[in-house]
């Protein structure tokens, strides 16, 4: 092969024409909402249950308990103990599970169409009227203590509990783990599980999505007698007020020591945004040209320039109420403070300087181009529409959004850096060997120093 050809890189094509399928809308006699999208094509329906109560409304001596409760319910039913209902499911070729997450939590079903009917009985049975076993709640329980123990062992997950822990106040449940810590998790019992269950069975924070080849199938039908029995709570138990602020106002260096260890894992950040912002198309083209794409400013810096890491990557984890933003890298020790220093200059210079139309072109080429290959199958799609409810979107924001994003400017993503990225309120957590680290991260001049020597986040 010719060195021309050798020269020749292939370039991004037109992004094809999509448009994210219509679905319907419907109530059961109960408030119950339910939202139907039909796939033609896609004989493997996906159903989910969609519950607007996440982890953020536990009671903070009860931190864990909606993971936990997730993870129980499919343990046993008043109908079904946990082999039976496994065995019903799989004579059906279907496949349960559960969720939870600090917004809302979930159980979900997939089946071929032909079997929706009896499928969706066994998510009724497991979604309303779970038996939680003592013994397999105790074991789920066990099992869940040892992975904290295990995240704090791991300095990729140890970081984060402290990047949390530092950036929102005590009383923010987004600065702890979302499935508990050593103090609350073990705690956790039957009636807890089975009094935040109860919590779950409101029908005015419910949406049941069902998605698939739908053709011949009365989705109402199937539905309307499973759940429509579910007695209205009429306001009775309000959602209380999450607490989400930030508790750095200035630059701040917390290092956690870790004696010995070869590389600094790094975070630098703030609380960030909520979903519903007006600018959340800027935002996430912004967030993709600073440290989501592998030519963003901050891999190209970090990794390519300088050669401190293997990746870096930063972005805004959006929740229905503000949720942290991130910048993350492991590097290696001798290199912690310059690569503080590098990652801090790029996040002053998203808020600085325009980006380039080459910049703004592949962020926007990308996000546009992957959105399509999210929804080939019927599960994301009917996640995405449970995720418009959760989250209390419109419902036509996935169809708003590749022309949205296509319409996003340069100017528009200088505004959304300089609005949303605050290096003059950023904490830098790091977790590394103090002894080789402080004296380059002190002289750099980064924000006030503080050396932490034992568990971040006190746990």
């Amino acid at each position: 092969m010719s060195g021309e050809h050798l020269a020749t890189r292939p370039v991004a094509g037109t992004p094809r024409a999509y448009d994210f399928p219509p679905f319907t809308k419907s109530y059961l006699h109960n408030g119950v909402e339910v939202r139907t999208v039909d796939l033609p094509g896609r004989p493997l329906v996906s159903a989910l249950v969609a519950i607007r109560r996440g982890a953020t409304d536990e009671e903070p001596s009860r931190a864990g308990v909606s993971a936990l409760a997730a993870r129980a319910i499919s343990e046993g039913t008043e109908r079904y103990d946990a082999i039976a209902l496994v065995e019903a499911s799989e004579r059906l070729g279907a496949e349960l599970h559960a969720a939870a997450g600090w917004d809302a939590a979930s159980t979900s079903v997939e089946v071929p169409a032909p079997r929706l009917g009896p499928a969706m009985e066994l998510l009724a049975e497991m979604t309303l009227r779970p038996a939680f076993p003592a013994n397999e709640v105790e074991r789920l329980r066990d099992q869940r203590v040892n992975e904290i123990l295990q995240a704090f062992a791991d300095p990729r997950s140890r970081v984060e509990i402290a990047f949390s822990s530092t950036i929102y106040t005590p009383d923010s449940p987004y600065g702890r783990l979302l499935g508990g810590d050593r103090e609350t998790v073990p705690g956790l019992d039957v009636p807890a599980l089975r009094a935040r269950h109860g919590a779950w069975l409101d029908p005015e924070r419910m949406t049941i999505v069902v998605g698939g080849d739908l053709s011949g199938i009365d989705v109402l039908g199937i539905v309307e007698p499973l759940f429509a029995g579910i007695p209205r709570v009429g306001g009775a138990d309000p959602m209380p007020a999450v607490v989400a602020a930030p508790a750095v106002d200035r630059p701040i260096v917390r290092i956690h020591h870790r004696p010995g260890a070869v590389q600094t894992e790094v975070r630098v950040g703030h609380v960030g945004l909520a979903r519903r912002i007006p600018d959340f198309h800027a935002v996430s083209v912004m967030s993709a040209i600073l440290g989501g794409l592998f030519g963003s400013r901050l891999n190209m810096k970090l990794r390519e320039e300088k050669g401190y890491t293997y990746g870096a990557h930063a972005g805004f984890d959006l929740r229905l109420h503000p949720g942290p933003f991130g910048a993350r890298a492991a590097v290696e020790t001798d290199v912690t403070a310059p690569a503080v220093v590098d990652l801090l200059a790029e996040i002053r210079r998203m808020r600085e300087t325009d980006v380039t139309d080459d910049e703004l072109r592949a962020a926007k080429d990308y996000l546009i181009g992957v959105f399509p290959l999210r929804f080939e199958t019927p599960g994301p799609v009917v996640s995405a529409l449970a995720g418009l409810a959760t989250g209390e979107l419109p419902d036509d924001e996935l169809a708003r959004y590749r022309p949205e994003i296509s319409a996003v400017t340069v100017e528009d993503v200088r505004q959304a850096a300089v609005e949303h990225l605050h290096v003059d309120r950023t904490a830098v957590v790091l977790l590394g060997d103090a002894d080789r680290i402080a004296a380059d991260v002190e002289a750099a001049d980064i924000g006030d120093l503080e050396i932490v020597t034992d568990d971040p986040a006190g746990a």
